[in-house]
């Protein structure tokens, strides 16, 4: 059997460059377009909502867990996990077809949905490894550090699925 700390030195491995390349990927791909393809426009909505169904199963899973509903936690947080894949996959094949949308708001409100969208973009990326360290805690059942990592993960990915839903409810009147 292996060691606990052998365990923990690995998974922090991976997180790292999980961390590192899953940003630049989405960059670099962010930036590519793929030719000849009709865009795909039907995503934004889509991923939008699965931003919602994100914050809602979030929020369920520190319900549950206050519940004494390990199993319903866990099955809820990888559900989380899962969402959150499918919304970067889904965002990245919109942005390979399709040209950014700029919003079209003037005064006060552009600079709002800029504030949003902004946060949105640099927690999205902190969230990252905040996901993964607070996952492999629970993974390695050292429940202590799990629970001081969620206090800080948890807001923050809220945030950052909550602020994609506003983020697309604001661009939407713009999209062609």
């Amino acid at each position: 059997m292996e060691d606990v700390a052998v365990k923990e030195k690995r998974i922090k491995l991976w997180i790292t460059i999980l961390s590192i390349v899953i940003p630049v990927v989405v960059a670099v791909l962010f930036r590519y377009r793929i030719p000849n393809v009709a865009p795909l426009s039907f995503l934004p909505p889509i991923y939008a909502s699965i931003n919602g169904l994100t914050a809602i199963f979030l929020v369920w899973a520190v319900i549950a867990i206050k519940k004494g509903n390990q199993k319903l936690h866990q099955n809820l947080m990888t559900s989380c996990i899962v969402f959150s894949l499918l919304f970067l996959v889904m965002y990245v094949a919109y942005h390979m077809t399709s040209d950014s949308t700029p919003f079209g708001g003037v005064g006060a409100i552009k600079y709002i949905y800029l504030f949003i969208l902004a946060t949105h973009i640099i927690l999205s990326i902190a969230i990252i490894p905040l996901v993964l360290i607070t996952y492999s805690k629970a993974y390695l059942q050292d429940f202590r550090a799990h629970r001081k990592w969620a206090k800080i993960t948890f807001p923050i990915w809220l945030y950052v699925a909550v602020t994609g839903v506003v983020v697309y409810i604001m661009i939407a009147p713009y999209y062609v």
